[in-house]
């Protein structure tokens, strides 16, 4: 066993723990101890882990984001008042091979993890509330939805046979149903809330900004307003990001953020660069100088972000914004 822990002076350790999450499985590992230990990944195998984890006074414990799975490990995690985050798994791999670890274990990574959070100081963050965590997921089963939508009719417009074609018609007014009814019961939560309510309204007042991009940021994006206009746009992966080394000047790129919230902006300043008269004199000017169509458009991207994330921060619709708020 490695030497005791050293403890701060609000009585919290140092140390940090990972937890690996699989289906039917969650495997701990504390940093620097290198400590390990498992339990069922149910009800049961959760509360134990996390009562576990709360007699320990650790400073963060990590979970690496696995598609959901790790959202009921997590939620239990504070109920016991442990502090957590859950990270990308891009992040915590990507920190193991800096540091030489290339062997890929469950029990491995879960160490790694809590090496990554007590390395880069990683601070606790938690889940958004329920009733978001609730339109998030109904907003992206309408994206699943959509997307399935789109490739049905792309077959249907392929040379097939009469009985393929009726299959495909019939799939595409069932998905034409349940879209119809999700949008339905979207709407219903956001009106219900007054928080979603207030924001959905305000965002939508900006030419340019529908009710699924609306929609969209309500659920997805609930920092909008709480950050200043850099950090929300690498948030949203829409930050420019340097390439350049020795001689090389490299060209800009954006990426990583949140996808979906990334998509839901573009289709926005799509329509935006024609009708948002800010947008518009921004995009135009920057064409009239040869810059490319989607460097143009990636940078009114960025304008009408940092224009929602002020009008949320001040509370403001799009008549009262001022250029100075938008700033």
């Amino acid at each position: 066993m490695d030497k005791e822990i050293q403890m701060n002076s609000t009585g919290m350790s140092e140390a940090c723990g990972g937890i690996d999450v699989s289906k039917d499985r969650l495997d701990v590992g504390i940093w620097p101890s290198k400590e390990k230990f498992s339990d069922s990944n149910d009800r049961k195998g959760r509360e134990r882990l996390a009562q576990r984890l709360s007699t320990m006074k650790l400073r963060l414990v990590v979970l690496e984001s696995t598609g959901g799975l790790e959202v009921p490990m997590a939620l239990e995690l504070q109920e016991h008042n442990v502090p957590y985050r859950v990270v990308n798994p891009r992040q915590v791999r990507d920190f193991a091979k800096a540091t030489g670890k290339l062997a890929k274990t469950d029990r491995i990574d879960s160490v790694m993890a809590g090496h990554f959070a007590a390395a880069l100081g990683i601070e606790p963050k938690a889940l958004p509330d329920a009733a978001r965590r609730e339109l998030k997921d109904l907003v992206m089963r309408r994206a699943q939805l959509i997307e399935t939508k789109i490739a049905e009719q792309n077959r249907l417009r392929s040379d097939t046979v009469k009985t393929v074609r009726n299959s495909l018609a019939k799939s595409i007014a069932w998905l034409d149903r349940e879209i119809a009814a999700l949008e339905g019961t979207i709407d219903r939560t956001i009106k219900g809330n007054p928080e979603f309510s207030a924001l959905s309204e305000a965002v939508q007042s900006v030419p340019g900004v529908g009710a699924q991009t609306a929609r969209m940021l309500t659920a997805a994006l609930p920092e909008l307003g709480a950050l200043n206009r850099k950090q929300i746009a690498a948030l949203a992966g829409i930050a420019p990001l340097n390439r350049d080394s020795g001689k090389h000047q490299g060209k800009r790129f954006c990426w990583g953020g949140r996808a979906e919230v990334r998509c839901a902006l573009y289709m926005a300043t799509l329509v935006g660069v024609q009708h948002n008269p800010v947008l518009k004199a921004m995009y135009d000017r920057l064409r009239a100088k040869g810059k490319l169509a989607k460097v143009a458009l990636m940078a009114c991207m960025r304008k009408l972000l940092t224009i929602l994330n002020a009008m949320v921060r001040d509370g403001t619709a799009w008549r009262q914004t001022s250029p100075a708020a938008a700033a």
